[in-house]
């Protein structure tokens, strides 16, 4: 479904991580891929990760929500790989005291971390790609939000504010770009065992709930995420643009 389109992945950290199971899915199906991710110590550790992904490229990005740093890293990709096809997104960030007290004591610097680096950059990727003509025609744009924006779940706390502005994002951002064939969207998975997911209070016991109460009684793994996201990247998905896809195997549509 992607042969021949360029694929920034922005924020892989591991083989644990969704942007993993996105990069697997988009290379099977075709794609070139193009990668950030932070430290410049962890170079090696990247470069070993993507090796399997041939003709693949890294760059450290170590402030993907600051305009100027996004700016530099954006335009030598540009440079180097000329036009890509798609963006994906897949950066978040609470403080660890912010998701562990309750969330009437989140602090004003760790509501706006939160939301400057789980959300702002979303928009600033998207803003960087345009005004430096990165985009090819039709190119779209996916990023990852979770269920706590919209429900209340213990432990998640400021992220779920984060996430609720990322996916009202979504939507602006799919007016502003859909007038030039840009379409954006996002993926909404369900809980998944990444390094990000150790730092929510009980995680263990979600993935419990979710698999008793979900009408397909499972949880998701990276995969099938990263077919989801392989799926709104590419030509298939060309009618759908400012939506909140659910990846949680239907547990989004549970009352109790």
């Amino acid at each position: 479904m992607l042969k021949g389109k360029k694929i920034l992945i922005m924020g892989i950290r591991n083989k644990w991580s969704i942007a993993y199971g996105i990069a697997e899915s988009a290379y099977k199906n075709g794609a070139e891929l193009i990668f950030t991710y932070m430290g410049e110590e962890n170079k090696e550790k990247i470069e070993e990760l993507i090796s399997e992904f041939k003709n693949s490229k890294a760059y450290v990005l170590d402030g993907a929500s600051e305009d100027e740093l996004v700016k530099e890293v954006f335009t030598k990709i540009k440079e180097e790989n000329g036009k890509i096809d798609g963006i994906v997104h897949a950066i978040a960030h609470a403080n660890t005291q912010d998701l562990h007290d309750d969330f009437i004591y989140t602090s004003k610097e760790g509501y706006a971390h939160a939301c400057d680096v789980s959300s702002y950059s979303f928009v600033l990727a998207a803003r960087m790609a345009k005004q430096l003509e990165m985009l090819n025609e039709n190119a779209s744009l996916v990023t990852l939000t979770y269920h706590g924006s919209t429900k209340v779940l213990e432990g998640y706390n400021v992220m779920g504010i984060a996430k609720a502005a990322l996916e009202a994002s979504v939507r602006y951002l799919a007016e502003n770009l859909g007038k030039e064939g840009i379409r954006v969207n996002a993926v909404s998975a369900g809980p998944i065992k990444t390094l990000s997911a150790k730092g929510i209070k009980d995680f263990s016991s979600i993935l419990t709930v979710v698999e008793e109460k979900a009408p397909l009684h499972r949880n998701v793994t990276q995969v099938q995420v990263g077919n989801v996201a392989t799926f709104l990247l590419s030509e298939m998905s060309d009618a759908i643009t400012g939506q909140v896809i659910y990846a949680d195997s239907g547990y989004n549509i549970m009352g109790i």
